[in-house]
């Protein structure tokens, strides 16, 4: 790697750490207001609960009708249920949800946040003697660090539930059976490591988010660029870093 290509990546990275630092710090610290987070929150909510009930609905009823075709051909049609609901709850769930969270609240945060950059509203805050990573970042790091979670387990039911009905209207497994298997064979721990994998999520999906709009350049055009490097970034690394903590689960498992 060239000394070039090197520093342009390092200078973004210790800039986006310098930030995670003062997040945390605030967070740690109780420096952030319930108020902002609670607002927050309500933000993240509101813009997410159709496109993920769409997402896993759909999501659900096509893993059980492609699990149904591989199965039938060993006679395990019943065992539907097991497989659509380990990998609703351990994978789909929480990576479905981040990365339409990714485009949806991450890209609306990253261009509010590079509207105020480009129209001198974050110098303002500055120069009335605020932190703008306090009041701008941290709450809604810290909302997505609890809501991701939540919606996550939403998600996983609204899939769970979407795989029952093509499970019980398509394959003619009856509802009790399909329900028996997803109780008996998913446990607890499947749930925490897929809550797990969506609160790390959350927060790398709408720190990314702060971060590109925080530095963002150029007037309305780096406004367009931050939104899209925002939703971009965050999905790629969603995706790399679901593998990373899936390993790291199963290890401590």
């Amino acid at each position: 790697m060239t000394p070039v290509i090197r520093d342009r990546l390092l200078v973004p990275l210790g800039e986006y750490g310098i930030m995670v630092t003062e997040v945390v710090r605030d967070i740690f610290k109780r420096h952030v207001r319930a108020r902002d987070v609670f607002k927050q929150a309500v933000i993240i909510g509101n813009h997410s609960l159709l496109i993920i009930f769409l997402t896993n609905v759909f999501t659900g009823m096509v893993m059980a009708l492609q699990t149904a075709y591989g199965l039938q051909r060993f006679g395990a049609k019943m065992y539907v249920g097991n497989i659509v609901a380990l990998a609703q709850v351990r994978e789909l769930g929480p990576v479905l949800t981040a990365i339409m969270l990714c485009g949806r609240v991450g890209a609306g945060i990253a261009a509010e946040l590079a509207s105020m950059v480009v129209t001198e509203q974050v110098d303002a805050i500055k120069a009335l003697g605020a932190n703008p990573v306090r009041k701008l970042v941290s709450p809604r790091v810290l909302a997505a660090i609890i809501v991701v979670p939540l919606i996550t387990v939403l998600a996983d039911f609204i899939g769970i539930l979407g795989g029952a009905l093509v499970a019980t209207l398509e394959l003619n497994i009856t509802w009790h059976s399909y329900l028996r298997s997803v109780i008996t064979f998913v446990t607890i721990k499947d749930v925490i490591d897929g809550l797990i994998k969506a609160g790390v999520f959350g927060f790398l999906l709408v720190s990314i988010a702060c971060y590109k709009g925080m530095h963002a350049k150029g007037g309305t055009e780096g406004v367009g660029m931050a939104t899209t490097e925002a939703v971009v970034t965050g999905s790629i690394l969603i995706l790399v870093t679901d593998f990373f903590l899936t390993k790291l689960l199963l290890l401590f498992g």
